[in-house]
C-alpha cells in the first residue's frame, strides 16, 4: 500500500530583534506563546501587499507590545517542520527574514493574544534562554551590529 505523500507549504514570515539600551545594558525583546513554553524572537508571516519590512514591525509590535524603528537586516533563516493546523497533516517549510530593531516606545504587557508573556532580557540572558539555535546566532549577530 503506497503511502499517501505529505503536502509541502512554503511560508515566508519576517520578525526582529528588538533591543533598547538602558544605563549601558543591551536587553531584547523575547516572546513565548504557550505557558512554560520555548522563549522566541517575534516573527509572523508577511501578508498579502506587505514587504517583509513591513511586516516585521508589525509583528513586533503586535507580539511583544512595543513600536520600534527598523534599522537593517540581521540575515535570512529557513528551517522545515510538520504541522496539523486544518486537521491536514502538512510539512511546512518556512522562510523568515530577521531584522535589528531599535525601540521606540510602548510596553511589552500590550502584547497580542497569541503571545503568553513577553520579556525584556539582557543580551547575553537572552541568547541561553532562546530555544533555537538559529535565533541564538541572530542574537549573537545582532549584538555585533550594535
Amino acid at each position: 500500500m503506497a503511502k499517501t505523500p505529505v503536502p509541502t507549504i512554503d511560508q515566508v514570515s519576517a520578525g526582529g530583534v528588538a533591543f533598547r539600551i538602558s544605563e549601558s545594558i543591551v536587553e531584547v525583546a523575547l516572546i513565548r506563546t504557550a505557558a512554560g513554553g520555548r522563549w522566541q524572537l517575534p516573527k509572523g508571516i508577511i501578508d498579502s501587499g506587505e514587504t517583509p519590512e513591513q511586516a516585521a514591525i508589525r509583528e513586533v509590535r503586535e507580539e511583544a507590545g512595543i513600536y520600534c524603528e527598523l534599522l537593517e537586516p540581521i540575515d535570512t533563516i529557513d528551517y522545515w517542520f510538520y504541522g496539523n493546523y486544518d486537521g491536514t497533516r502538512k510539512r511546512y517549510h518556512k522562510k523568515v527574514h530577521f531584522y535589528l530593531m531599535r525601540f521606540l516606545e510602548g510596553n511589552i504587557a500590550d502584547h497580542d493574544h497569541e503571545v503568553v508573556e513577553v520579556r525584556w532580557v539582557e543580551l547575553n540572558s537572552a541568547e541561553e534562554m532562546l530555544a533555537f539555535k538559529s535565533e541564538k546566532e541572530l542574537v549573537a549577530k545582532a549584538r555585533t551590529m550594535i
